[in-house]
């Protein structure tokens, strides 16, 4: 359950904007507001939310320009300090977020990105997945990444030899959600996200196929 919200924005109606497209679907969170990069550490550090909302451009401090700098140093301070936050970063400009690119494959937490430019309903879905712990990256961001050795390794468990994730997690040595995590970061890397009526892990394995990392 979400019971906090924190969106950092400093543009007002933006901020109102996207409290009011969410809480319909959020009718129980708290929801708490920053429009400074100090500020926003500052309610992530004190209220410890479920998930945070934020953009990249902002400034600092009060009367201070807005700089994607000061976004990504919040950033990389909240994963550093808070591994399993949810994160949504709504920017205009996600492509800063390269620079924190080995972060967000560590991230334990949701981590997605929603573009201004999207629809309402587009945003919500992107919130709506990284609070399910899933992520969604850009393509250009994407570019380059490697699937990782463990990634392969889950993929080989469970498509070749039909392990559970409980099962996956004993033979690997670490947790459930660690596991979770991993399917999560590689159906990024392959782009795989979900889509009414279609189970992820069924197109996971088909897409996994098609690169040929399993037979």
């Amino acid at each position: 359950m979400v019971k906090r919200i924190v969106v950092v924005d400093d543009q007002e109606t933006v901020l109102q904007g996207t409290i009011n497209a969410l809480k319909p679907h959020y009718e129980e969170a708290e929801f708490l507001t920053a429009q400074t990069g100090r500020s926003g550490w500052e309610k992530v550090d004190r209220y410890k939310p479920e998930l945070l909302i934020m953009d990249l451009s902002m400034p600092e401090e009060a009367g201070a320009p807005p700089q994607s700098e000061t976004g990504i140093k919040l950033l990389r301070n909240v994963m550093e300090k808070y591994k399993q936050l949810n994160i949504v970063v709504h920017s205009i400009d996600p492509m800063p977020l390269v620079r924190l690119r080995p972060a967000i494959d560590a991230h334990e937490g949701g981590f997605t990105v929603a573009n201004k430019a999207m629809t309402i309903g587009e945003m919500v879905t992107r919130v709506e997945w990284a609070v399910q712990g899933l992520n969604y990256t850009p393509r250009e961001i994407r570019t380059g990444v490697e699937v990782r050795p463990e990634w392969l390794e889950v993929l080989n468990l469970a498509f070749n030899q039909s392990l559970t994730d409980k099962a996956i997690a004993d033979f690997m040595n670490v947790s459930e959600r660690t596991v979770r995590n991993y399917w999560s970061k590689m159906q990024d890397a392959l782009g795989v996200y979900p889509e009414p009526g279609k189970n992820i892990r069924v197109q996971t394995g088909k897409r996994a196929r098609e690169e040929g990392l399993i037979d």
